[in-house]
């Protein structure tokens, strides 16, 4: 994920723990806030293990995310991972990703799922 798209400080993060909106599921919660650009943050606890596993889940939501990027509406977003998260799948990463992204209206057109290329 680009530099440009990252959330870093923590100001930022503390804003939109504030102000945004919530949604969640088994191993992720995503709150969005609005905001004039689109940037990205992950949060990721001891709760869900060491470093090398905080690291790791780290990078497979960014991953995750990524693909999204060009289709999704300004704001702030936080990625926040439940210690369930260190045993998912990347599979199942992606799809809770995409699902929180779906309920929080997060994408900028309707998405057209059944005219996919094979």
């Amino acid at each position: 994920m680009e530099r440009r798209y990252r959330l870093q400080k923590n100001r930022a993060f503390q804003y939109v723990y504030r102000r945004g909106h919530s949604v969640a599921c088994r191993d992720l919660v995503m709150l969005l806030a609005p905001g004039k650009q689109l940037k990205v943050g992950f949060s990721v606890s001891k709760k869900v293990g060491k470093a090398v596993t905080r690291n790791k889940v780290k990078r497979r939501l960014r991953e995750c995310i990524r693909p999204h990027l060009g289709d999704v509406k300004n704001g702030l977003y936080v990625i926040v991972a439940r210690p369930s998260a260190a045993e998912a799948t990347f599979q199942s990463l992606q799809r809770d990703v995409a699902y929180l992204l779906k309920k929080q209206d997060a994408f900028r057109t309707a998405r057209k799922e059944g005219n996919r290329a094979t």
